[in-house]
Order: structure tokens, then sequence, then C-alpha cells
């Protein structure tokens, strides 16, 4: 038996909260001990910090392969691991190790985060005698410009999608939402027709968006998007019910007349550009930081632009004024008569 610990508190969100879902491939990450701390703080984030649902599965998914990992080491409890143990982590992540190949910086360092903050949870509850993560310090990603749609593409993606068929009704009015109001994937999904259908009749009302953080917005919807809405909701989204024999509230549905899902959404998103024969590199962002830098382009003020995208810092929006520069900088160099002398 150990001395000269505190004395352990079982936390009743630890005891209480439902077992955590393991990653395909790992069908026991971790041991029992562990898995029932990784259950207590997810329900930590749920009941106390009321965090999202993605955020909660990202949590999860990150910490799951932690457990794992462990468990490979034969380490079954969090009072066990060591500083060395959470660096030798790190490590393995960006070098890769059994069948998982090395990831980004910015991956590394988002779950090396989650591990972080696993450990402080732990210590706060008096899981542990001291946090072993306390001194370990994430990897800073390099920063990264976001990649913008060329004008052009973005047309030859919108103006692409066959609109006579339902799928296609609903893939344009997804797009054109995406691109007319740089809503995120995971905002866009999560409507109900009776979000839209307000808006729709009346030009001079916004679209209420909701955020990272439960934080609500209003965007204009231009004429393009209110037109590919309406002819979805007219059109396209009774047909899918017909077919589907389902129905529910949400804006977009699958072919089973289920509500879209964010990964769906992204699939879309994917395959219409690969149809269009984009070659500039896509992701589920692409629409809204083409967005937002057609609109600093156009001379569209940077505040304006950050309450548009709902970002909580103007900071974060002035990374596209950097792209705009770039731009200008690549058309100067191009079209200046003097600009190589």
């Amino acid at each position: 038996m150990q001395t000269g610990r505190p004395a352990r508190r079982r936390s009743s969100a630890i005891s209480n909260s439902p077992e955590p879902q393991s990653e395909p491939g790992s069908p026991h990450a971790g041991s029992p001990r562990l898995r029932r701390l990784l259950r207590g703080y997810l329900a930590h984030l749920v009941v106390e910090r009321g965090l999202s649902a993605n955020t909660i599965a990202a949590y999860r998914r990150d910490l799951n392969r932690y457990l794992e990992w462990l468990a490979a080491r034969g380490i079954d409890d969090i009072d066990q691991v060591t500083s060395a143990d959470i660096g030798a982590y790190q490590a393995d992540l960006a070098s890769g190790y059994d069948a998982h190949p090395p990831l980004a910086v910015a991956s590394v360092a988002r779950m090396v985060v989650a591990v972080r903050t696993l450990h402080a949870f732990a210590a706060a509850e008096l899981l542990t005698a001291s946090n072993a993560a306390a001194g370990i310090t994430p990897p800073k990603p390099g920063k990264r410009l976001p990649k913008a749609l060329p004008i052009n593409e973005v047309q030859l993606l919108l103006d692409g999608i066959d609109r006579s068929t339902p799928v296609g009704l609903r893939d344009a009015a997804l797009l054109e939402l995406l691109y007319g109001t740089g809503a995120r994937i995971s905002e866009v999904v999560i409507l109900d027709v009776d979000d839209v259908a307000r808006v729709l009749g009346d030009s001079e009302l916004g679209l209420r968006l909701v955020g990272k953080g439960n934080k609500q917005r209003l965007v204009p919807l231009g004429s393009y998007a209110r037109g590919a809405l309406d002819a979805w909701l007219v059109r396209g989204r009774p047909a899918v019910i017909a077919a589907a024999g389902h129905s529910e509230p949400a804006l977009f549905l699958n072919t089973r007349g289920r509500r879209l899902s964010r990964q769906s959404a992204w699939a879309v998103i994917r395959t219409r550009a690969a149809q269009a024969g984009i070659t500039t590199e896509i992701s589920p962002h692409s629409l809204r930081h083409s967005f937002a830098t057609h609109l600093l382009d156009g001379g569209a003020d940077v505040r304006v632009v950050q309450e548009l995208l709902g970002h909580a810092s103007v900071t974060t929006t002035q990374i596209y004024t950097e792209v705009t520069v770039d731009h200008l900088r690549e058309v100067y160099r191009s079209a200046h008569p003097r600009a190589l002398g």
C-alpha cells in the first residue's frame, strides 16, 4: 500500500458517467481504472464546462488513443504515468508508432493538450499525487495561412452542380449557403427548416447561426443562396422525403430522410470539387476561407468579416488579411513594369 499520498475522493462524475466509447481497432483503450478516469473527465467537460458534443467526441477520440498507448506499455493507473512517459507519447505521435502514421504538428499539439487536461483533472480530483503533465509543452504549429479557392473555381464548383435531381438541389443549396454566409459545416448541418423558412420570406432578415460556445450571430443571406435554398425546399427536399418514406425537421437530409451529418456534408464538398475539376487543395473550411478572403479582397472591413465569421477575436480574422496581401503582392509582381527592378 502506498503512503504519503492524499486521501482520494471519488468524484460522482467518475462513478455515474457512461463508459467512454473506444476507437475502432482499440476495443479496450486502457485499463478499467483508466477508462473510469476518462469517463469522469468527459462528464466533467459536459456538466461543468458545457462543451459541445463535437468537442466531447474529439476529446474522447484523442484520449482513447492515449489510454491505448499506456495500456500497451503496461500502465494501468494514472498514478503510474511519469513526465517521461508523456514525452515519449508525444514523440511517438510525431514519428508514428505501431500501425499509426506520423501526425502533423497541429494534431500532435491538440492531442498533447488533451493529455495535459486529463492529468490536471486527475490531480484536481486527488487521483494522483502530482500532475505528470504539468511540465509538458505541446509543439507550436507554424502559422498556416488558410487556403481559399480562387473566385473562378468557386464559380466552377457552384455552377457545375446538376440541379435537375433532388440530391443536386440539396448539394447546390448546401454549397451556396456555405459560401454565401461563411458558416462552418457544423453550424449548417444543425439547421432546421424552420430556421430558414422565415428568412426566405423576408429579404431583410438575416440567418441565425449557432457557433462555437453556443454563441449566436446573424448573417445576411444573398440572392444565390436564397434561390438555391428555395429550390431545395420546394422541389428537392419533398422528393427525398417521398423516396425515403421518412422525414425530420432538419434542413438538409440524406437519401434516407435523416439529418445530413457533418462528415457527409464534407464528402459533398470533396466530391463536387472533384467533379468540377478543381485543383486547389480542399478542406471542410474551404468555402468559409474563400468567403472571408473574397470579402477582404473586395474591400470589406476586417471587423465586419470578424462578425460574419463569428470570431471571438479580430486577431483570428486578421490572418485572412495576410492572404489578401499575398495576393496583392503576386498581382503587383506580375503586372507592374518596375516590380522586378
